[in-house]
């Protein structure tokens, strides 16, 4: 299957958990069709420029000395959840809390017909995260068992 026709049954496959059970909804395809790499998933959790996690989440980051409490721990999550689940959470955690304030990493139309994800004018049209990046954080996140 080809990239643009792997993300477009990703984006399927979200627009199909409307109604699966709580706690079971889960993206359980990669993205990209293979495993993301868990060193450069983890440089993405911590930046500041790229993933922004920290600014809501906080963790097993030691050398990063200011760390969000607005969000889960990211400590053990590999443990909490699956990797559809995680991978789901990142890619549109919208889909399992319509109220959430985690922005939709590699989505960019709301859901139904309401037009664009509000974000700022230079991301537009386009993912926070590529498919990869996705994969990276998700095999990084499933580090994390304790």
């Amino acid at each position: 299957m080809s990239r643009p026709a792997r993300w477009s049954a990703a984006v399927a496959a979200v627009s199909c958990l409307v109604g699966v059970a709580h706690g079971h909804e889960a993206l359980p395809e990669s993205l990209t069709g293979a495993r993301g790499d868990p060193a450069r998933g983890r440089g993405i959790v911590a930046s500041r420029q790229l993933g922004l996690c920290l600014l809501c989440h906080s963790g097993p980051f030691p050398e990063e000395r200011f760390q969000g409490n607005l969000a889960p721990d990211l400590t053990g999550a590999g443990a909490r959840w699956s990797e559809g689940q995680l991978r789901l959470r990142i890619v549109d955690s919208s889909r399992l809390n319509l109220a959430t304030i985690m922005p939709a990493y590699h989505r960019t139309e709301g859901p139904g017909t309401e037009g664009p994800v509000r974000v700022a004018p230079a991301w537009r049209g386009k993912p926070v995260l590529s498919a990869q990046q996705i994969e990276d954080v998700v095999a990084f996140l499933m580090t994390l068992r304790d």
